[in-house]
């Protein structure tokens, strides 16, 4: 098989667990970009962040952000956005802060959470995202309804991240029931992305997949964390991070290696060794 696009998550997938890329992730999407496929970022992360990965990878296409909900080459010009409505992002604020959990409204210019005290271990996967203060803003505020009464938001995301799996279920349960506008993504044990019906990862790459004539089974997907289990699914080639949960390495067609054992390089390297330029399969007409 062909293949024409490589889809990367970025946490637990490019990302080693110091928060780094190793040099040798870095070679292995210079190779496959040597052989004219397009690398693709599909993350929850936010743009601006997404988009410093893609420059430190030297990687110049649309980055699938948000979770789906922001897909984009350049911030202020994205080709696909969904929000969710200001009324609706204040209604599930003011619902989320019934729970003991940490919340940001992740909008693609700017983050607004709430300041809230949990656990060291919890809070440390909030903040190992380290932001430039010049290019996004993260501000926490005491009563993020009332700020949001005062000044009305429209983000792409929302993130909660709770104290236990139990209030995430019943946090998930109930915002399900009430709205039809929204859909909960499950990012693991305690954390849940709420993004506008019909965004998901999986969506913006099929849109991606739209816009430059690629199929399905051209597409190699990797990814490490549970929302990314239904692109795995439906890739040509799922792979899945050795350090994944269980069900989305059950789910994949391939498991390679883990984040901090170059997963990303072994598996490219392996899968794109013997695969000829794009171009070159053109020129003797193997690919229209």
């Amino acid at each position: 098989m062909v293949y024409k696009m490589l889809v990367l998550n970025i946490d637990g997938t490019l990302l080693q667990d110091n928060g780094r890329i190793n040099k040798m992730t870095r070679e292995a999407i210079d190779f496959a970009q040597s052989k004219d496929i397009k690398v693709i970022l599909a993350t929850s992360k936010n743009f601006p962040a997404a988009k410093r990965v893609a420059k430190t990878l030297k990687v110049d296409n649309h980055i699938v952000s948000h979770q789906g909900g922001y897909i984009a080459k350049e911030l202020n010009k994205p080709v696909y956005v969904n929000r969710i409505h200001e009324k609706i992002t204040s209604e599930i604020t003011t619902f989320l802060e019934s729970f003991s959990c940490q919340i940001k409204l992740v909008h693609e210019q700017f983050s607004l959470g709430n300041k809230v005290k949990l656990p060291e271990n919890i809070l440390a996967k909030v903040v190992f995202q380290r932001t430039s203060r010049f290019s996004y803003s993260e501000q926490y505020v005491d009563h993020l309804s009332e700020k949001l009464q005062e000044e009305p938001v429209s983000p792409p995301k929302i993130e909660a991240i709770f104290e236990n799996k139990g209030n995430l279920s019943d946090a998930k349960k109930a915002i399900e029931e009430m709205y039809d506008e929204v859909i909960c993504i499950e990012v693991g044990d305690k954390r849940l992305d709420i993004v506008a019906a019909g965004v998901s990862k999986l969506n913006g790459v099929k849109y991606l997949c739209e816009q430059y004539g690629i199929k399905r089974d051209e597409v190699v997907a990797i990814g490490a964390g549970i929302d990314d289990l239904p692109l795995v699914q439906w890739a040509g080639l799922g792979v899945a991070m050795g350090n994944a949960p269980a069900i989305v390495r059950s789910e994949a067609n391939w498991n390679t290696r883990t984040n901090n054992d170059n997963g990303v390089a072994y598996m490219v390297k392996e899968h794109f060794r013997k695969q000829y330029k794009l171009e070159f399969l053109k020129k003797i007409n193997v690919l229209k």
